[in-house]
């Protein structure tokens, strides 16, 4: 005889499962463009500039999705909009990897972002109701690391698997897997509890509810304890996304003369520690049962290491990897903001207060990638390359990554006036 416990048990983690690994399409597609840079620079015959607004155009819809799609998941359930996340984040990837110009690059960033800006919002949903609260920063953690699997993958074997066959066709083999993903979460997940805690239920079916769902976004907004999180998520997401998204192989085999491939290692071990420190911070934080000595520590410790990089010292090749590995560890501290959002907001509201705060680091990637980009052609002198592309000194990348380490830094400052929570809902209604 079938124990009812344990199958709901194994549904519940086959439901996280897919939804996860709906997740690594989802980083890899994030940070893709960093390990293709030239390959896009001489494909499409672009700018710095042209090369920053590529990449954030999938940030800016992302960034735009955050909040309706923590409506979505807190009304309708994560299930059907991540079919339709799948489907069009499919489309997205078969006409980037099709694209003959940048416009149709630019629209099928767009279309990939559109789709995959549900996943993210949707797991954490799937978690806060599905698992204990005293659980969540730790599951939350092993899922990210890993989703970032996709990130790593975005490094140095995306660059490397790139020379061998070409960009293009991997971007159209993702379009079918976004499908398949999209469609396994539809197979696999189950609208039980996530429906049972939605803001509006009719008959044991979720359904939207404006009037409930603008006082519910209100309620997030006003709560003055949201904003440092997001204060936090803007600095440290923000310029980690810019970074590590796009300027960091550029920069390191510019401002430091390292080949391409060993620039691209650096970026993996930067995911790979990111991943890893996903976990370490998440477990730590729950031990203790605080959140806010973690968080400031960590945060401060990043800000510092942006000293290291606009220093413009010359490190042995040993150093750098390490402070790369060191710098993923401690860029995880932001994963945590997305629990105390939830921590200090009402619990039926968790997909919008996660969404909330996610949304600080994307738009901060949506206005850096470009921004840097901006300031180094602003600095450029005239050298180009014999294929007519620019190139960039050191000295422009010193200048763009001023404005990385200054966000990083308010992260920093930000996460002083984050209030603690205990690693439990402290949320308790006004009067």
């Amino acid at each position: 005889m079938t124990d009812p416990g344990r199958a709901f048990r194994r549904r519940r983690a086959q439901g996280l499962a897919i939804v996860v690994a709906a997740y690594v399409l989802s980083f890899f597609q994030r940070f893709a463009p960093a390990g293709i840079a030239q390959d896009l620079i001489a494909a499409f015959n672009t700018t710095a500039s042209s090369l920053g607004v590529l990449a954030a155009t999938y940030f800016y819809v992302y960034t735009l999705m955050q909040v309706p799609t923590g409506i979505l998941v807190d009304t309708l359930g994560p299930r059907l909009i991540l079919l339709l996340g799948g489907g069009i984040g499919g489309a997205g990837s078969l006409l980037f990897g099709l694209a003959p110009t940048l416009d149709l690059a630019l629209l099928g960033r767009t279309l990939i972002g559109l789709g995959v800006s549900v996943t993210f919002i949707a797991m954490l949903k799937i978690i806060a109701v599905s698992f204990d609260e005293r659980r969540f920063a730790s599951l939350v953690g092993v899922s990210m690391l890993i989703g970032n699997l996709g990130s790593v993958l975005a490094g140095a074997p995306l660059s490397w698997l790139a020379q061998i066959t070409g960009w293009r066709g991997i971007f159209v083999g993702l379009a079918l897997l976004s499908v398949l993903l999209g469609i396994g979460c539809w197979w696999l997940l189950r609208e039980h509890s996530d429906a049972a805690e939605s803001l509006s239920v009719t008959d044991g079916k979720p359904r939207f509810d404006r009037t409930v769902v603008i006082s519910g976004l209100l309620t997030v907004l006003k709560n003055r304890d949201t904003w440092p999180v997001v204060c936090v998520n803007f600095g440290i997401c923000g310029s980690f996304f810019a970074f590590a998204g796009l300027w960091a192989t550029p920069f390191l085999t510019t401002a430091h003369g390292m080949t391409r491939a060993v620039a691209a290692n650096h970026v993996s071990l930067y995911f790979a520690g990111f991943a890893l420190g996903c976990v370490f911070v998440g477990t730590l934080s729950d031990r203790l049962g605080r959140r806010k000595p973690v968080l400031v520590a960590s945060t401060h410790l990043y800000a510092l290491i942006w000293l290291v990089w606009l220093s413009g010292a010359a490190l042995p090749l040993a150093a750098s990897y390490l402070l790369f590995a060191l710098m993923g560890v401690v860029t995880a501290s932001f994963t945590l903001t997305w629990a105390c959002a939830k921590e200090v907001n009402p619990p039926l509201l968790s997909g919008m207060s996660t969404s909330v705060t996610n949304m600080g680091g994307f738009l901060a990637a949506a206005i850096l990638q470009p921004l840097v980009g901006w300031v180094m052609d602003q600095t450029w002198q005239g050298g180009v390359t014999a294929g007519g592309a620019r190139l960039y000194t050191p000295a422009d990348f010193h200048a763009g990554l001023l404005l990385l380490a200054a966000m990083a830094g308010l992260g920093a400052l930000a996460s002083w006036r984050i209030r603690e929570t205990g690693c439990r809902n402290i949320w308790r209604p006004v009067g």
